[in-house]
């Protein structure tokens, strides 16, 4: 396991937004009194998701820029409706996993009613074919949960095998300025 930092996370996220705009991590790893290491190997790593996630959404937001306006609209519209349909199941994931606690938690009382030492008695066997419901549907409950669970982990294992982002430069054109030159974001 390895060490806590000697920085507070209000003090990273302070490194994060210098990184971000710019300045050295040998400077900051002074000032903060840690290794250079530490700041390149945490902030630069964080650093350079934020500036890759960033780079994305620019190169979107230019391709949706790049449509005639009906197709900005339609394409707004559908991105509209993804986002609805994931937060719905995102929803209904939650609510199949109250359900699912629920359901084993009546489960779990109903399993207090079975005899142990005659587990196959009339009142036992009820019992069981009760516990056996129960488990049944809090299972199927939990499905959907379940099913987001590991997209979402299959997503971050395809995530680590693939090469990273690389980022997109982005140009602005600067018109006021006397000698105007391209700015990388």
């Amino acid at each position: 396991m390895a060490r806590p930092s000697k920085l507070t996370d209000k003090q990273w996220q302070e490194i994060r937004k210098r990184l971000l705009a710019g300045e050295k991590p040998s400077d900051l790893a002074k000032e903060y009194k840690v290794s250079r290491a530490t700041i390149s190997e945490r902030g630069s790593r964080t650093v350079g998701n934020i500036k890759s996630v960033a780079n994305q959404l620019v190169a979107a937001e230019s391709s949706l820029r790049a449509l005639p306006v009906t197709e900005q609209l339609e394409a707004l519209s559908l991105a509209d409706e993804l986002r609805a349909i994931s937060s719905h199941l995102a929803g209904a994931a939650r609510f199949g996993a109250a359900t699912s606690h629920r359901l084993s938690g009546i489960a779990h009382a109903k399993v207090q009613e079975i005899d142990d030492a005659a587990p196959l008695d009339e009142e036992s066997l009820e019992a069981l074919k009760g516990v056996a419901v129960l488990t049944k549907l809090a299972n199927e409950s939990s499905v959907i949960g379940m099913n987001l669970l590991s997209a979402n982990k299959d997503m971050v294992k395809q995530a680590n095998q693939q090469e990273p982002v690389q980022p997109v430069r982005v140009f602005v054109r600067v018109e006021d300025a006397s000698r105007p030159e391209p700015q990388a974001q």
